[in-house]
This record gives C-alpha cells, structure tokens and sequence, in this order.
C-alpha cells in the first residue's frame, strides 16, 4: 500500500425499487448501459469487458467479484475497483457505489493526477446515482 492511498470514493442512497429490479440495472450489460457507460459486460466471475468512456475510448476491466444480487466488484483500467453492494429493505434496494484505488501518487491512463481527478469523479457519481435512480424508479 503507498503511503499516499486516497479514500475510497463511498456513495449510498436509497432507491425506491425491489432488489432485483437495481441489480438488472447494475449488472447487465443493458442496465448499466442505462446509467453509466456502453459495455459488454457479462457477469461472470474472471470475465474481461470494456466501457466505453466515449471521447477517452475503452477501457479495460475485469469482473472480480460476483455474488448476485448483493455485490458486483470489477476492476476499471489500471488502478481502479468499482463495486457495487446492494442492501434488499423490503420493497426498497440501498445501493452503495464504491471506487477505490486512489492514490496520490498515480495519474490516469491520460496523465491526469488521481486527486485531481478524485474530485471530480466524486461529484460525476452524485449524477450517475440521479441516473440510475431515476432508471430503476422509473420502470415498471
């Protein structure tokens, strides 16, 4: 571990839909289309696919850990986890988005230093989460 590690980016919010209806829309390829980025996602333990981040291209990433439909962890170009974890409370799904791998003294694939980009990531998941609330809340 560097001496320099950044905190995980953590996010919950309570949707308003069953746990299933959230976990199609978080580990599909369709439903994270939906919300986040073009894929081909598969889940599948070990399984390699790429999002596409538009104007940055693909980016590699590797399923890690799967274990439907309470947490999907996949590995998101050099130094990044996502992981999804899905809480079921009755008819409601608490979902937590955790991006780890932050570090002060890595910068991305396209040179840009991890606090900086950090920063911006944190605000960009407080949109992708409106997103996906409103996709899973607005489903029928």
């Amino acid at each position: 571990m560097s001496q320099n590690t950044l905190p995980d980016i953590r996010q919950t919010l309570t949707l308003n839909a069953p746990i299933q209806k959230v976990w199609d829309a978080v580990a599909t390829a369709d439903g994270i289309s939906a919300w986040f980025m073009p894929n081909n996602f598969q889940p599948i333990e070990g399984y390699e696919f790429q999002l596409n981040a538009g104007p940055f291209g693909d980016s590699p990433c590797k399923v890690t850990e799967l274990d439907p439909p309470n947490k999907l962890s996949f590995t998101w170009g050099k130094d990044w986890t996502l992981t999804f974890e899905l809480i079921e409370q009755g008819d409601k799904t608490e979902f937590t988005l955790i991006h780890s791998g932050w570090d002060a003294d890595k910068v991305t694939e396209f040179g840009q230093p991890h606090t900086a980009i950090r920063d911006n990531m944190a605000g960009g998941w407080n949109g992708m989460q409106k997103k996906l609330a409103a996709y899973v809340e607005g489903m029928q």
